[in-house]
């Protein structure tokens, strides 16, 4: 006889023992089976496993990683062979089909990605602020090669490189390689470029390989000339973005450059170095108002300008910047004063004189034109006032008329009278 899988042949006294547990539990009533139930399926797992009950098959994200093998469940190291082989398999057919595949990676068809070599596996994908290193080659979209560059380093969503690129490699893996396919709007725009020398709205193709990505250095244990070297990259960056007109990604890159002039060093500076980064803050400051005005953010470019002010009160620019936000707020008097300042300490600077001329005829017109409602307002009372006057002369004229004529009566009766008294 077998049981449980084990060999036959148990002793006398187990046998007899066993057959009086089977009549004991004969004749137990219901009510200690339902008790004893429970129990005996804590009391181990094997009865659970042999039992005829249906088990609900838990999908792979729901099962926890930490839980401990299974133990004498038996075929372990089978199992585990078959499902390391599916999932192998698995992987494979995945990265087959994200070969053959291009990924919309915006949804609006204009920024396409495809793999042509896989990589190492999404934990490899480099994160934002990282810098990473790749290869790039860049032709147009009949395949004449406009670029090709090797070892390209530049920090992940800093908005250094072109959109196309500072988007897609944040979803390449480490040593993948991949095809992309842009709208100028993601390139080089509008306004296209003298350096690579690209079209104004043309779409590019785009070879990329992910070499490398590292945490980006400490700022404040920097060397104080690689941070003014750090801080002058970005701002040219910014003049870049400001020059094809995308004045959010110049705010963006000039913000990235203030906070490196900002940071504190854990490393001796000498005065110059001081000096020489605080001259960078104030131009990052006078190229962000001036962003700012081409985004209509006047409260903001106003700020930026008395920022870069504390620093050089006598800073043309940010005057000159200062007294436009100024007249774009209707505050004529303040932006008068202020360009007069900045005409004052540059007085050929033609640029202030037609911007102060303008706004001076400006202001007087708009002060006309409140004078003229003010009139309105009150009934134009200088009309009124005309009318009145008109009445009194009118009546001083009517005054001396009569006047006049009583006088002349007068004198001609007196003169009757002498007549007639010298003739008789």
């Amino acid at each position: 006889m077998q049981e449980g899988g084990h060999d036959s042949g148990p002793k006398q006294g187990c046998l007899e023992s066993d057959a009086l547990l089977i009549e004991k539990l004969e004749t137990m009533d219901a009510s200690d089976d339902h008790e004893n139930a429970p129990s005996a399926k804590k009391s181990g797992k094997t009865s659970l496993l042999d039992s005829g009950e249906d088990f609900e098959v838990l999908d792979e994200e729901d099962i926890d990683d930490d839980l401990p093998p299974l133990e004498d469940a038996g075929g372990g190291d089978g199992d585990k062979a078959e499902n390391g082989e599916k999932k192998n398999a698995d992987e494979e057919s995945e990265a087959s089909e994200q070969l053959d595949e291009w990924l919309d990676v915006l949804g609006n068809d204009q920024l396409k990605k495809k793999v042509l070599e896989a990589g190492k596996g999404r934990g490899s994908r480099p994160q934002k602020g990282q810098n990473v290193e790749v290869n790039l080659k860049t032709s147009l979209m009949d395949g004449t090669l406009v670029e090709e560059q090797h070892n390209l380093s530049f920090t992940l969503g800093d908005g250094d490189i072109t959109q196309a690129l500072d988007l897609t490699v944040q979803l390449m893996e480490m040593g993948e390689k991949a095809l992309i396919h842009t709208d100028a709007k993601y390139a080089y725009g509008a306004r296209g470029s003298l350096e690579p020398e690209v079209p104004p709205n043309t779409p590019l193709s785009l070879e990329v390989e992910l070499l490398e990505a590292s945490d980006a250095p400490d700022v404040e244990l920097m060397l104080p000339s690689q941070r003014i070297a750090l801080a002058i990259r970005k701002r040219e960056r910014g003049n870049v973005h400001y020059q094809r007109a995308d004045y959010a990604f110049a705010v963006n890159s000039y913000s990235i450059a203030l906070q490196i002039t900002d940071s504190n060093s854990k490393v001796d500076i000498s005065p110059e170095e001081e000096e020489e980064l605080l001259d960078v803050k104030v131009k990052c400051l006078n190229n962000m108002a001036a962003s700012q005005l081409k985004l209509d953010h006047y409260d903001a470019a106003l700020k930026s300008c008395v920022s870069a002010l504390a620093h050089q009160p006598d800073n043309i620019k940010a005057l000159f910047r200062m007294g436009k936000v100024l007249a774009l707020q209707g505050e004529y008097t303040e932006a008068i004063q202020t360009l007069r300042k900045a005409l004052k300490l540059e007085p050929s600077n033609k640029t202030i004189h037609a911007e102060l001329s303008k706004l001076v005829k400006k202001h007087s017109e708009q002060r006309g034109a409140e004078q003229a409602m003010y009139k309105k307002m009150l009934g134009n009372p200088t009309s009124s006032s005309g009318k009145q006057k008109s009445r009194a002369k009118s009546s001083w004229g009517l005054s001396w008329k009569w006047l006049f004529g009583a006088t002349a009566v007068a004198i001609g009766g007196v003169a009757l009278s002498v007549v007639i008294a010298a003739r008789n």
